[in-house]
C-alpha cells in the first residue's frame, strides 16, 4: 500500500534562497520539495508539498492530511514558538510529524529554544540546512520499515 507524507512549510520559507542565506541556506522552496521529491521516488510515496504564512491555512493543511497522508514533515518557521493551535492540529490528527529547521534554533536567539509543537511531534531535526528534510522523510520512512538494513530499535 502506498503511503503518504505532507510536506509542510511555514511562514517566509517562500522567501528561501533570498532571506538570509547565511542562516537558511541558497536553496528555494521549490528546489528543496523537487529535492525531497527525488529521494522518494524509489518508493511508493504520495509527497505532496505546500507553504503558507498563515497560521489558519497550516491548520487546515494539517486537518487535510487526516484524509490521506501516513506522517507529516513540518518546518513550522516562527510558529514553533507561538502556535497552541498548531500543537493542538498536530495532536488532532493522530498522525507521526517530524518538525524540521534549517537552522540549529538552539544555538540562536534564547526565545527560539522552546518549541511549543516538540512535545507532540515525532522528533525534531534542526541544524542541517535543507538536508533536514530528507533526514525527516527518512525517519518515517524507517518507522514504516520500508528502509532495507538492520532495524536499530
Amino acid at each position: 500500500m502506498a503511503k503518504g507524507i505532507l510536506l509542510l512549510h511555514g511562514p517566509n520559507l517562500n522567501l528561501l534562497g533570498a532571506r538570509q542565506p547565511e542562516i537558511y541556506g541558497q536553496k528555494r522552496l521549490s528546489d528543496i520539495d523537487a529535492a525531497v521529491k527525488r529521494h522518494v521516488s524509489a518508493y511508493a510515496i504520495d509527497l505532496r508539498a505546500a507553504q503558507s504564512n498563515h497560521e489558519g491555512a497550516l491548520v487546515d493543511s494539517l486537518h487535510a492530511a487526516r484524509d490521506w497522508a501516513d506522517g507529516v514533515v513540518f518546518n513550522p518557521g516562527a510558529y514553533t514558538h507561538t502556535s497552541l493551535a498548531l500543537r493542538d492540529a498536530i495532536s488532532a490528527i493522530e498522525r507521526p510529524v517530524i518538525e524540521v529547521h534549517l537552522s540549529n534554533v538552539h544555538g540562536r536567539e534564547a526565545f527560539r529554544h522552546k518549541s511549543l509543537l516538540a512535545g507532540v511531534c515525532l522528533g525534531q531535526i534542526a541544524g542541517f540546512g535543507w538536508h533536514g528534510y530528507i533526514l525527516a522523510v527518512d525517519a518515517l520512512l524507517r518507522r514504516w520499515a520500508m528502509l532495507s538494513g538492520p532495524s536499530e530499535e
